[in-house]
């Protein structure tokens, strides 16, 4: 059902450029042209020598902003019905696109198929060889919440199940190669469903030293994840995993 996933990380106007300039430079992209009514809307190009499919957007928005998903579909009206069937809720319905919010309140776009395929771009080299890619989107789900976002992500996508070494993640991976894949984590406190990026890293440590010396701040320290905020103040995690997608 679903043929490309775009992660699109919505940051605050007024500090959109600094935004841009960060995450083209820690995921190896070239801005594209901006676009839009008013220029609120970039894409971040893999390499053209790398013959790779870009799977990451952003947006200036006014507010805080966040991270929300669009799924390209064949099909866009059959599928915001089956979101709706779901527990989904229509949020906006354009000539060419659906926005929608899951059950737990995650916003969401339904777009035209044919605008991402390819072969997802690989891992970014850091300057010190650190290896490192923006993977992944983490729903923040509540406890009230987790088990109907939970089986709400799982039939729209109708990807594959895993569930996490820690019982509060969980994944959903395409069987098809896709540039993000999703994590649900069980948060302890009840919350609207939110999201947030993930890289995966070789040296976490590293990864983290690099960012903050490109504006980005360490929130935190786990053992296997380093929470961050980058320019905008927005969370984003850098974690434990193999970025070659292995």
């Amino acid at each position: 059902m679903i043929r490309w996933i775009w992660a699109f990380l919505d940051r605050p106007a007024q500090r959109f450029d600094d935004c841009a300039k960060f995450w083209s430079t820690v995921t190896g992209t070239e801005l594209s042209a901006r676009r839009g009514e008013h220029d609120e809307f970039l894409t971040l190009l893999p390499d053209p020598a790398l013959f790779a499919a870009a799977g990451v957007k952003m947006q200036a928005v006014t507010g805080l902003g966040g991270v929300h998903l669009d799924l390209d579909v064949d099909h866009i009206p059959t599928v915001v019905r089956t979101a709706l069937d779901l527990g989904a809720e229509l949020v906006a319905n354009h000539p060419d696109y659906a926005v929608l919010r899951s059950p737990g309140g995650q916003t969401f776009c339904l777009t035209p198929s044919g605008r991402g395929r390819g072969t997802p771009a690989p891992a970014t080299k850091a300057p010190d060889g650190t290896l490192s890619r923006l993977d992944q989107v983490c729903l923040d789900i509540g406890p009230a919440d987790h088990a109907a976002e939970t089986d709400f992500w799982k039939s729209l996508t109708g990807w594959n199940f895993e569930q996490g070494r820690m019982p509060e993640f969980a994944r959903l991976r395409a069987a098809e190669s896709l540039p993000i894949q999703l994590l649900l984590q069980r948060l302890e406190n009840d919350r609207p469903t939110s999201a947030h990026i993930d890289l995966a890293s070789s040296d976490i440590d590293a990864t983290a030293r690099w960012h903050e010396t490109l504006g980005a701040t360490v929130i935190d320290r786990y053992e296997h994840w380093i929470v961050m905020h980058d320019p905008a103040g927005a969370t984003y995690c850098i974690t434990a995993r193999d970025p070659r997608g292995v």
